[in-house]
């Protein structure tokens, strides 16, 4: 029996980056970047979906330059909200099943609580609403998908909060950082894994039966954003790292001292006790995450 092609999207960036090493024992994987074919091409994604004939499309890619998108909201929508629609048109006629992520940003950050995914949505900025779109343009081409919601993302691989607080603290004494959002750091790596696990199911279950969905993906635990500086800080100071700034030296302040272009969330935690209990998953803490990759780019 020959092994399933799967194909994969976004290969440059933090997930994607990780995917590729966890889907890499399921079968062919066919991981493609910009420079193979651009999300915002709808012709040249679908010409791609019908050259690799894949059993699974993964999909990591995405617009992800939140307050850019505000102004750049035509190219947001391409990639995040029609594209996804694209994918699972191609995936139907194929009989194939799509993965796909999407993010906290989906809802409004008012709740007082986790989210579960039976909350109603309310996206704050044009990144939310795109995503938000992209997630309906799916479910509405394919029964055949699991979507993933997941938030705070690092990873070894690309850019992201962790890498700019090391790379501030290493330039300034004193840092101030936002104190009144919280939610919980997800290491691409986990992401990844989760992924592969559930894909595995797929490919040797089937589509009988097998639970399509939108799912919470998230690592243990919450903290605000000013706690995981802190926590980022000390941890390279503990590994040596020398850096100007300590986490006794990152201050606390508002969202409000901060104003972005976009509207982020208040509050980011996910609840993921039905990805956890459909799938047999246990997700580990969010400072397991984060050590691990501060131990590879450290």
């Amino acid at each position: 029996m020959s092994a399933p092609t799967i194909l994969l999207t976004g290969r440059n960036g933090q997930v994607g980056f990780e995917l590729q090493r966890a889907l890499a024992p399921l079968g062919k994987v066919v991981a493609v970047g910009t420079a193979d074919c651009d999300l915002a091409d709808g012709a040249a994604l679908r010409a791609l979906v019908q050259s690799v004939q894949p059993a699974l499309i993964v999909n990591p890619a995405a617009y992800t330059a939140v307050d850019k998108a505000e102004t750049d909201s035509d190219k947001a929508r391409a990639v995040n909200a029609v594209a996804p629609g694209i994918l699972g048109e191609e995936a139907a006629k194929l009989g194939a099943a799509v993965i796909h992520y999407s993010t906290d940003y989906v809802y409004d950050g008012r709740k007082a609580g986790p989210y579960t995914e039976a909350d109603a949505t309310g996206p704050q900025s044009v990144y939310g609403q795109t995503k938000l779109d992209g997630e309906q343009a799916l479910a509405a081409a394919t029964p055949q998908h699991v979507v993933l919601r997941t938030s705070w993302v690092v990873g070894a691989h690309g850019g992201n909060f962790a890498k700019t607080m090391l790379r501030l603290a290493g330039e300034r004494e004193e840092l101030k950082v936002v104190a009144d959002q919280f939610g919980a750091p997800t290491s691409a790596a986990l992401i990844a894994d989760v992924t592969a696990h559930i894909a595995h199911r797929y490919l040797q279950q089937g589509a009988t039966g097998f639970p399509f969905g939108t799912y919470h993906l998230a690592a243990e635990g919450e903290t605000s954003w000013h706690a995981y500086a802190q926590f980022v800080i000390g941890e390279a100071l503990r590994h040596g790292k020398a850096l100007k700034a300590s986490p006794d030296r990152v201050h606390p302040i508002p969202a409000s001292a901060y104003p972005t272009p976009a509207q982020r969330p208040t509050n980011s935690r996910l609840d993921t006790a039905r990805l956890r209990q459909t799938f047999g998953l246990h997700l580990p803490p969010w400072q397991d995450g984060v050590r691990h990759i501060l131990q590879q780019i450290l």
